[in-house]
């Protein structure tokens, strides 16, 4: 089993707290994060947008995999996720990840369209999301 993991500090509230996010690699080294940049739009990171990015890195590996193992070569990947963030009773839940991904590759049209559909189901953050998942591809 692999194993990594990511971290975050927060003092204060909610709506005056401060937090910070890092990496076990490093890659995010005390990232600010808070209620501003969740939910007002100030720049800074919040959870949401690091599921985003980790669904769409997730996704496009796990495309290239099937890509490879169906002879397609030359690949070339370009992944959006955007992950909502509902109402959900008293708090919020994400409830939907829309992929978008833009594939060139050296292979049948059909053959990368059905390999970008296995990917949607098939990465590991798509499996861990409890949330509606859907998917636009353009073959360029």
């Amino acid at each position: 089993m692999i194993v990594n993991h990511g971290s975050a500090k927060w003092e204060g509230g909610l709506k005056d707290g401060k937090g910070l996010v890092s990496t076990k690699s490093g890659a995010l080294n005390d990232l600010p994060y808070g209620f501003k940049q969740r939910f007002e739009g100030e720049p800074g990171t919040n959870p949401e947008e690091l599921i985003g990015a980790a669904h769409a890195a997730c996704f496009s590996m796990a495309l290239s995999m099937i890509l490879e193992g169906k002879g397609v070569t030359d690949v070339k990947i370009q992944t959006t996720s955007k992950i909502g963030l509902d109402k959900d009773g008293d708090g919020f839940a994400i409830k939907t990840a829309h992929l978008t991904t833009t594939i060139s590759g050296n292979g049948d049209k059909a053959v990368i369209e059905e390999a970008a559909k296995m990917a949607e189901k098939g990465c590991p953050i798509s499996k861990v999301l409890n949330a509606e998942i859907t998917l636009d591809v353009t073959v360029a």
